[in-house]
């Protein structure tokens, strides 16, 4: 399907605006959904996805032809059982990268404020080795429009499309997504970028902020630099 442009409008009080999908991650969209992926990094989830090769400089899940991969909810790290987190029946109170967070000025990331991806480790996928780096910008196309995150989360099993619940309200805030609640449609495209420059480190965003908007606005930039890279 084609996607529509999409006004810049809050949809709910202190939740950053949407932000318009731009004409070549729009082409990039429509273009891999249908078929399947010819450059596998992985094998196949529980969802039904893989790891792709594509695009270049770029890592994204694709599933069966005519299908992405849906939203899971995750709520690790800080505050886990805080506010739509509070049903979630595996919530962890810490992320893969909170050593390195630490080090940023926060305790960990906080799945209620940081918008965050999980991206699994090996023995199923390893990022790293296909040259992602943790905690690097991520962008993820959902409910017509596109939202940036960063790898804040790993995953050892072959469950893949999960999300940070602040992620997950950004791309669906009408279907009352919770810990224990995601997003079943297989229509949610992450990207992941790869090489140097996709890291903003600790100067390079807001980690202390205190909502999703005020640290979604601080990686803003980059993530358009990034997107605006690919083909």
């Amino acid at each position: 399907m084609l996607f529509s442009s999409i006004c810049a409008v809050a949809a709910l009080s202190g939740v950053a605006s949407s932000y318009e999908i731009p004409a070549n991650l729009k082409a990039i969209y429509n273009a891999h959904k249908s078929g399947t992926c010819k450059k596998a990094l992985s094998g196949k989830s529980s969802s039904g996805a893989v790891f792709c090769g594509d695009i270049a400089n770029a890592i994204f899940l694709k599933g069966s032809s005519g299908n992405y991969d849906n939203m899971d909810v995750d709520c690790d790290g800080a505050d886990d059982k805080a506010g739509d987190c509070s049903n979630d029946p595996s919530g962890f109170g810490e992320t893969a990268f909170m050593d390195t967070v630490k080090g940023y000025g926060i305790s960990d990331l906080n799945a209620n404020i940081h918008p965050y991806v999980v991206v699994n480790e090996p023995p199923y996928f390893d990022a790293v080795k296909h040259g992602m780096k943790p905690l690097s910008v991520m962008a993820v196309v959902c409910n017509n429009q596109v939202w940036y995150g960063v790898w804040g989360d790993t995953n050892t099993e072959p469950t893949t499309g999960e999300a940070s619940i602040a992620l997950a309200k950004l791309c669906f805030p009408n279907e009352h997504l919770t810990g224990d609640n995601g997003h079943g449609a297989k229509d949610v495209l992450y990207i992941g970028f790869t090489g140097d420059n996709t890291v903003p480190g600790k100067s390079g965003a807001n980690w202390k902020a205190k909502n999703t908007q005020d640290f979604e606005a601080s990686i803003k930039a980059m993530g358009d630099r990034l997107v605006a890279s690919l083909k």
